[in-house]
């Protein structure tokens, strides 16, 4: 029954995904306001893939509205449906899901923006990327611990990603995800979260055998500023870590 599961829910997520990319593609030329259509795709796509998934959301607080700029503490690749289907916004991620075949070229059509964080000098290219969203009008959301974990904690915040914001006044808001699960032998940490070796479609092959799951998403009250970004890192971490329910 897990295994057929699974299955099932892999290539609803596959027609979901091209499905919903054929759409864009044809309504990008018919629709004049390109932002809007970007994100009204975005958002049908997360909403789906929670929806597929059978994810439960729990809500603590307001999600802030665009124009935004988001952290968050970062467990694995369902943390983007999740938080998206609540935030209107797009994501800062690894330059090397653009390489990705065909998807890479599907998830840069969302506006995702790209940083390479091997490379320093291409943080404030994202940072211009960043302040390019803001002026449109559209939100931006970060993880700042700069990789997933098994979300027995949350790692220090790379403060590199924080730098226009401190030079620019930029208002932080934040919050926090963890997931739990009411099914026996099913740990988050190992099922849900994304933090070792395992090949990625390995890994959503097993995550989409859980039947349910509830994921806590906790929003802050108030936006964080502060113009040094190590001081603002280490006071979003603070919040976040707060907030945060640790994982077994």
């Amino acid at each position: 029954m897990k295994a057929i599961r699974s299955i099932f829910r892999v290539v609803l997520l596959f027609f979901l995904t091209f499905g919903i990319y054929g759409v864009w593609l044809v309504g990008r030329i018919l629709i004049p306001n390109k932002v809007y259509w970007r994100q009204l795709i975005f958002e049908l796509w997360a909403k789906g893939f929670v929806r597929i998934a059978s994810i439960k959301i729990e809500v603590i607080g307001e999600p802030p509205q665009p124009p935004f700029f988001l952290v968050s503490n970062h467990v694995g690749y369902m943390d983007i449906p999740v938080i998206r289907s609540l935030a209107k916004g797009v994501f800062v991620a690894k330059h090397d899901i653009g390489d990705w075949p065909l998807l890479g070229r599907m998830i840069l059509n969302m506006g995702i923006i790209y940083v390479d964080r091997g490379r320093r000098r291409t943080i404030p290219r994202a940072g211009e990327k960043v302040i390019e969203r803001l002026s449109g009008g559209e939100g931006v959301i970060v993880f700042p611990e700069g990789t997933s974990t098994k979300g027995e904690e949350v790692l220090p915040f790379n403060s590199s990603f924080l730098e226009f914001a401190a030079q620019t006044d930029t208002p932080v808001s934040h919050c926090s995800i963890t997931y739990r699960s009411d099914v026996e032998g099913v740990r988050p940490s190992d099922w849900i979260c994304w933090w070792d070796d395992t090949p990625f479609f390995k890994h959503l092959v097993r995550y989409f055998q859980i039947p349910s799951f509830v994921a806590v998403v906790n929003f802050g009250a108030e936006p964080i500023v502060d113009p040094e970004r190590k001081k603002l890192a280490a006071k979003l971490h603070d919040r976040v870590s707060r907030s945060f329910i640790p994982m077994n």
